[in-house]
């Protein structure tokens, strides 16, 4: 049975393939095979640069044909080298011998055998996948993060007035505004963005062991570390570890692991306080033509959106999280767990990506409820105590504290009559008496309007 969205095991390739597509030309194992002939490629043209006598013949014009190899592969390319893995039982051998059998219709086979020159397969994989994994973060998964910050800061400016009631403990507490609670969401998401758009990349190339053993035998006057560092980071733009086993260590690897998973928390956050908010009807949210909430119960618009999010978060957090621990653990110089692992790198990317859409969608349809909004507050006139015994102790009031306290828990509902009542009986002068009546639970709100700009 052919693949399709509807056989495929996992829901990043089935129900989900929409939102994730955009990856597959770099996560997919098409999207590793063609990185790995990109690297194979680019280290062979970087070989012939080098004052090597056995490449000095070598016509550099043919570097257009080389390239490309990967600037235009092709599915039937990938397919080519998969036939030839079914023999080598060896995927990055296989990708050596295709890049050769091309160089044999360019009539370049003289040369050849520098392809993969010195290499273990690891050069070619641990510059692979951090090379596809830096182009999926910054051209797929940070315009999403981008587009929830902006998504947030325009929620935030819009709300920045609103009045809201805040709870702490899930208790009535003293009141803010809508838009300084998204605020807070963004200035914490932005703070994670950043850790990720400062991630480094690291690769692994210095042959069997780390140590250029190849290389050095070969050809010892050259400087071969210095080379491979030339290579990954001024040809390939990224870190090469300079001290390394068989494998790249994983430790920065490691760190971008964590750092999306920080975003992703926070953002499992909003979801959950945003599905609340809905819950206590400070948000309606817009009817979708057709949509159905509930297979039995037809007023029904569920925060789907939010839901979802949070579910696909905290698939991606639970692999993320995987891949922070186990990824920087080898045993001795190499073992093969790393391989395995790496080639799921795509799919903590994909339920993220799957969540920062569903979000968006989620807050794009949001709907101010003000009646529900202004209510709450209005119901708890309670929350002004804080500022008035605040003020009483200003005035240097006996135990204002107290006061407030016993009048708060008298189990009695407390409104702007019961308040204002209290207020009278206060041994305070009128003016203070005035200053005291205009706190209102629309009003008590700090700087909650100015922190939002």
């Amino acid at each position: 049975m052919p693949l399709s969205s509807l056989n495929a095991i996992s829901p990043v390739d089935g129900r989900y393939h929409r939102h994730t597509r955009s990856l597959a030309p770099l996560l997919s194992e098409w999207g590793l095979i063609l990185h790995r002939v990109e690297v194979e490629v680019r280290y062979f043209i970087e070989l012939v640069e080098l004052p090597l006598p056995q490449l000095s013949t070598f016509p550099i014009e043919k570097f257009v044909d080389l390239n490309n190899l990967y600037q235009n592969f092709t599915e039937e390319n990938a397919s080519r080298i998969k036939d030839i893995e079914a023999t080598t039982n060896h995927d990055v051998k296989a990708v050596e011998y295709w890049i050769k059998e091309e160089m044999a219709k360019l009539g370049l086979s003289k040369w050849s055998e520098f392809v993969h020159f010195g290499l273990t397969s690891q050069d070619v994989n641990n510059t692979a996948i951090p090379l596809s994994l830096k182009r999926a973060t910054e051209e797929v998964y940070l315009p999403l993060i981008d587009e929830v910050l902006s998504r947030l800061h325009s929620l935030a400016i819009e709300w920045k007035g609103v009045p809201m009631l805040a709870r702490t403990h899930g208790q009535a507490a003293s009141p803010v505004t809508l838009g300084k609670e998204i605020r807070v969401f963004e200035d914490r998401l932005r703070i994670q963005r950043d850790g990720i758009v400062n991630s480094v990349y690291a690769a692994k190339f210095g042959g069997a062991t780390g140590g250029f053993n190849a290389h050095r035998v070969a050809y010892p006057n050259i400087d071969w570390p210095s080379f491979g560092t030339k290579f990954v980071e001024n040809n390939l733009g990224l870190h090469r570890s300079q001290v390394t086993t068989q494998i790249e260590h994983y430790d920065h690897l490691a760190a971008w692991c964590d750092n999306l998973r920080r975003a992703h928390t926070i953002l499992i956050d909003l979801d959950r306080d945003v599905w609340t908010y809905i819950s206590m009807d400070y948000f309606k949210q817009k009817i979708v033509e057709g949509e159905v909430g509930s297979s039995a119960m037809p007023h029904k618009v569920n925060p789907i959106d939010f839901e979802n999010s949070e579910g696909n978060f905290g698939l991606a957090n639970a692999i993320l999280g995987h891949f922070s621990e186990k990824l920087p653990i080898s045993r001795m110089q190499r073992d093969l767990t790393d391989s395995t692992v790496l080639r799921n790198v795509g799919v903590p990317l994909s339920h993220g990506i799957i969540a920062l859409k569903s979000l968006l969608k989620g807050l794009s349809k949001l709907v101010l409820n003000n009646s529900a909004l202004e209510g709450a507050l209005e119901n708890n006139w309670a929350v002004v105590s804080e500022g008035v015994q605040t003020i009483l102790r200003r005035e240097g009031y006996p135990k204002p504290y107290e006061a407030l306290k016993t009048l708060t828990r008298t189990g009695s509902k407390i409104d702007a009559d019961s308040m204002r009542n209290f207020i009278d009986t206060l041994s305070v002068s009128d003016s203070v008496k005035d200053e005291l009546r205009a706190i209102t639970p629309s009003s008590y709100l700090g700087y909650s309007e100015e922190l939002v700009s």
